[in-house]
């Protein structure tokens, strides 16, 4: 007779096949990635490869590319313009071309006006003052009563 502590022999022995198989398992795992982290030379005796985007090129001749490319974009704009110009009417081109015109005189005129008016609001008083300051505060409560207005503060 078995003591009640002790397992059954069967279930000893399926816990030990399956404490082997897991650390066989773990045993078996092996590195699937290495990172090398030696420095790479400064000068080596591989060529070198051309790299994308834009090719190397003096200072001067980047910036004459910008140019050049800035002056092709903005070509584009003009030369839609000057078709759109041949093939619409004069009072339509007229009315096209004047009401940003119109638009920014208004603008311009609605400026002049805030200006004028922020100029001519009265300055806040600023008082500087040395020495001891005493400051008192009063809060005045007025009343209005009756048809014949009598005016009570208080």
């Amino acid at each position: 007779m078995q003591l009640p502590e002790q397992p059954d022999p069967t279930t000893r022995r399926t816990a030990d096949q399956l404490v082997a198989a897991v650390d066989e398992a773990l045993l078996a795992r092996q590195v699937t990635s290495y990172r090398d982290t030696t420095p790479l030379p400064a000068v080596g005796s591989t060529p070198p490869v051309q790299q994308p985007g834009q090719p190397a090129m003096s200072q001067w001749a980047t910036d004459a590319s910008g140019v050049l490319k800035a002056v092709g974009a903005a070509s584009i704009p003009i030369g839609g313009a000057l078709w759109i110009v041949g093939q619409i009417e004069p009072w339509a081109l007229g009315i096209i071309l004047g009401s940003p015109v119109i638009a920014a005189l208004a603008l311009a005129r609605l400026v002049a006006k805030v200006k004028d008016a922020n100029q001519a609001a009265p300055q806040p008083a600023t008082n500087h003052y040395h020495g001891t300051v005493t400051q008192q505060a009063h809060i005045t409560t007025t009343t209005t009563k009756g048809v014949i207005a009598k005016t009570q503060n208080r």
